[in-house]
């Protein structure tokens, strides 16, 4: 092992261990689990986690299981931002560590870094992507490349603010060439995603394109069919289905229709639609 190679190793384990360390303030556990309990997770078709409370992670274990244990979730009704816990924001701080530290796939390989989310999700709106492009994986932010800037335009025509929605995506870390995800990149992120979900506990979810929908629903069926018509995340959490700002970019005569999805956003969030200028 090469001396960066084993700096980075430390660096890693660094991070793990402050991972752990963060998890046991946050929740006031202490000690390692001799036996950790396995967590089911079928990523694709967005299954129920398990519904008992799991234990902490070992250490340097990176698995999905120890993603759903390092940050445990406090169960709150969605959309009910108001009785969040003081703790979720740093619990969603130690997740977002962790998934900086993940090489659950292959993904992992080539990114210049993570990409977690940005936004507070205080207006009770998450848009959900496909995955990081050439841009995201540089700034480590979501959405801030062309199809970013289209995005940030269709929030401001909602009449929200840019942080008041929450924005991530389905995988974490940029495919090559800005190819589509593969199922097994998309299982190893999904974890990931949920506990995201659980923590932000948004009123509804705006699912862009086709590889969000099939993510957060577990479905096969083509965005051209889904789009506009009103679906539910794990039954808790409505989900808008519409186009996502890159077709827009292709497509631009698709802007009608997707305005149309948002404005049912923004009535099913009890907000009055915005006068077009």
């Amino acid at each position: 092992m090469t001396d960066d190679a084993a700096l980075e190793e430390l660096r890693f384990l660094t991070r793990a261990l402050r991972a752990h360390l963060d998890w046991q303030v946050v929740t006031g556990a202490t000690g390692l689990e001799r036996a950790p309990r396995e967590v089911a997770v079928t990523a694709v078709a967005g299954a129920a986690q398990a519904s008992a409370p799991q234990p902490p992670p070992a250490v340097l274990s990176a698995a999905p299981a120890s993603v759903l244990a390092a940050a445990p979730v406090i169960a709150a009704a969605p959309g009910d931002l108001a009785s969040s816990a003081q703790g979720e924001p740093r619990r969603l701080e130690v997740l977002a560590e962790i998934v900086r530290a993940c090489t659950r796939c292959g993904l992992c390989k080539q990114r210049k870094q993570a990409v977690f989310a940005r936004g507070t999700g205080s207006s009770g709106v998450c848009f959900v992507g496909e995955g990081p492009g050439a841009d995201e994986d540089a700034q480590g932010l979501p959405f801030v490349g062309k199809a970013g800037q289209l995005l940030d335009r269709m929030i401001e025509a909602m009449g929200l603010g840019r942080d008041e929605v929450y924005v991530c995506n389905i995988v974490k870390c940029r495919p090559p060439d800005n190819r589509k995800p593969e199922p097994d990149e998309m299982a190893a992120c999904m974890p990931y995603l949920n506990e995201q979900l659980e923590l932000i506990a948004p009123r509804v979810i705006v699912a862009l394109g086709a590889t969000a929908v099939q993510g957060l629903l577990g479905t096969g069926e083509g965005i051209m069919r889904m789009r506009g018509k009103w679906k539910s995340y794990r039954g808790q959490i409505d989900v808008m289905p519409t186009f996502h700002p890159a077709y827009l970019l292709r497509t631009p005569a698709a802007k009608r229709e997707v305005w149309e999805d948002l404005q049912e956003v923004l009535r099913r969030i009890g907000r009055s639609v915005p006068s077009r200028r």
